[in-house]
């Protein structure tokens, strides 16, 4: 029997913005292609002079140009489709309704749970499971809760949804890593970044003296539209802040190369005034 293993790269970020909280990011590649990519990626490093980690808190004017090529070559290979790409967010207007407070304590592992076995579609990664084994394997940048926490995210993943047994589909490995290490890892960081930034309005924000932006928020700005005109050449019509469509085949949850997903609990109410419209008309009254 063929066997496949692929290697889903994810790191969280900002638990509480001011729109727009629990940003999940997500990289899915086939461990056969990891070499190769990482090769490419660290030598246009290595050429750009970008000696440490990159990452979207780095961004400034003087290396903007340079993170730009690299975030143009990591598109190539979301392009060719041998990255994969989620980004998962929840926007506050969906508020929660009667949460336990079990449920409100553990939900920075719970919706890493969920991204994590849903975003991607892993169950429909394999249309032949009588001829083919799939194998998944999670390299999560550090997480940020205690011991037990950890032990419990870990064990979730690895009790198998009766989806992934029925397509003969298996979580192998879900390991933490220092991102310093994994130029995907950095990569996948930049754009995840990059959605924060542009969902919250930090792209707005002016300096309370000059009334202007600073140098660094225009430069992030900038790196964002390079991203958004990456992800528009692969999804026409692209909506940052609503869940990508999947075009009519259930499927493509999978098959995609770049998608976001707006996280709205069963259990939760919309509330217009948390929104960006409703935030301009509560600051006119």
């Amino acid at each position: 029997m063929k066997e496949i293993t692929y290697r889903i790269y994810a790191d969280e970020s900002v638990s509480n913005g001011k729109y727009y909280s629990n940003f999940y990011g997500g990289a899915l590649i086939k461990v056969a292609d990891i070499q190769d990519i990482e090769t490419d990626l660290n030598n246009k490093k290595r050429e750009l002079n970008l000696n440490g980690e990159i990452k979207w808190t780095k961004v400034t004017e003087n290396y903007l140009n340079k993170y730009i090529e690299i975030i143009n070559l990591f598109f190539i290979f979301i392009k060719e489709k041998k990255i994969k790409v989620r980004i998962m967010f929840a926007q506050n207007a969906y508020v929660s309704d009667g949460l336990t407070k079990k449920q409100t304590d553990n939900e920075y592992s719970i919706l890493y749970y969920y991204f994590l076995k849903d975003a991607f579609g892993i169950k429909y990664s394999n249309p032949t499971p009588y001829k083919t084994k799939v194998n998944f394997s999670f390299y999560l940048d550090d997480l940020p809760c205690s011991n037990e926490q950890k032990n419990i995210f870990k064990k979730s993943l690895f009790r198998n949804n009766i989806g992934f047994k029925q397509n003969n589909i298996e979580i192998t490995e879900v390991v933490e890593i220092d991102s310093k290490k994994h130029v995907i890892q950095q990569c996948m960081d930049i754009i995840l970044g990059s959605m924060n930034f542009k969902l919250n309005d930090f792209d707005k924000i002016k300096d309370e003296e000059t009334g202007r932006r600073s140098k660094r928020t225009r430069a992030k700005e900038k790196l964002y539209k390079v991203i958004n005109k990456n992800i528009r050449e692969i999804r026409n019509n692209f909506n940052v802040g609503i869940t990508t469509g999947i075009n009519g085949d259930i499927s493509n949850y999978w098959k995609h190369p770049y998608r976001h997903w707006n996280f709205i609990s069963s259990y939760s109410h919309f509330d217009e005034t948390l929104t960006k419209k409703g935030s301009k008309k509560r600051n006119k009254k």
